[in-house]
């Protein structure tokens, strides 16, 4: 996660592509909004960065063996939080389930919740400057 964020925290800070067989996808993306597909190793794993002018604005991943067979390739929406623990903790009070508790990547800090009403999203704070 980086690359093209808004400002302040509590905003919109990253889209995310999950994506069963990402190479057949990519075109798509490139062919109807003219993005880039910048792709680099992260902690083992391809990682590519949709770039417009050479700015990153949202990134994409081969989709987790583990996920069940019947689950589509989806986006994730991440906002960009100032501390992902207390907004997690915040989030979990107010009633929404934790999908992946706070934990460290390579450019922060990130967590997953599912709202009362079933949406997932991302918390996340960059390290990265």
């Amino acid at each position: 996660m980086g690359g093209f964020q808004t400002e302040g925290p509590n905003t919109f800070g990253w889209a995310e592509l999950s994506a069963r067989g990402l190479d057949k996808a990519l075109p798509f993306y490139r062919d109807v909004f003219g993005w880039s597909a910048k792709t680099q190793d992260t902690d083992g794993q391809p990682y590519t960065e949709f770039q417009v002018d050479g700015q990153s604005l949202a990134g994409a991943q081969e989709m987790n063996t583990m996920a069940p067979a019947e689950m589509p390739s989806y986006w994730m929406v991440y906002f960009q939080v100032d501390d992902v623990d207390q907004t997690y903790r915040k989030a979990t009070d107010a009633g929404g389930q934790e999908m992946m508790a706070p934990q460290d990547y390579p450019g922060g800090r990130f967590a997953i919740i599912r709202d009362p009403q079933g949406a997932f999203f991302g918390l996340f704070k960059s390290t990265r400057a």
